[in-house]
């Protein structure tokens, strides 16, 4: 690699750091090759991606940015894990770091805020970012129907009684 394509390396893994929601870091050695594919492919379904960078390079990337307090995780053979929803990435990477036992989390960076193992786990427990969504909007739309409910309620009443009271003369 000459001293563009690091400097391009570099710039690009900044970027990442700087817009993803959530970076995790994590060893993958003695992963197979399609260990690895079906990890990034977990990864991609879940709108996360993975990617494995130099050490010196990903350090110097995380200057600048929010991500600086992860920079001592960079060690060994690491692989950073990033997705814009905060836990898209950590959900994935916990479920598969349950199923192989060569693949360990060292932690990452959500919003800001910077993880041990734990607290990835705590984050991957919590729901997605569209599921959390999804419950606002039932709640916003419950109070809803139930006043439209009860708004109707005495006018289907009122039309009842009058009901009765045309059929009864009719009669």
């Amino acid at each position: 690699m000459d001293r563009t394509q690091k400097a391009d390396a570099v710039k690009g893994l900044n970027g990442l750091f700087s817009e993803a929601g959530a970076v995790i870091v994590a060893h993958y050695s003695g992963m197979t090759v399609s260990q690895m594919g079906e990890l990034r492919s977990r990864l991609r379904k879940a709108g996360a991606s993975f990617k494995v960078a130099k050490n010196r390079l990903a350090v110097r990337a995380l200057e600048g940015t929010n991500a600086a307090g992860i920079s001592d995780l960079f060690k060994g053979p690491t692989g950073i894990a990033y997705s814009a929803d905060p836990v898209a990435a950590p959900k994935v990477l916990v479920a598969y770091a349950k199923e192989n036992d060569k693949f360990k989390i060292l932690g990452g960076i959500a919003v800001g805020t910077v993880l041990d193992p734990a607290g990835v786990q705590a984050l991957a427990a919590l729901p997605s970012l569209d599921q959390l969504r999804g419950k606002i909007l039932g709640l916003l739309q419950a109070p809803a129907t139930k006043v439209a409910g009860v708004l109707q309620a005495p006018a289907g009443q009122l039309a009842r009684v009058f009901s009765a009271y045309a059929n009864k003369e009719a009669a």
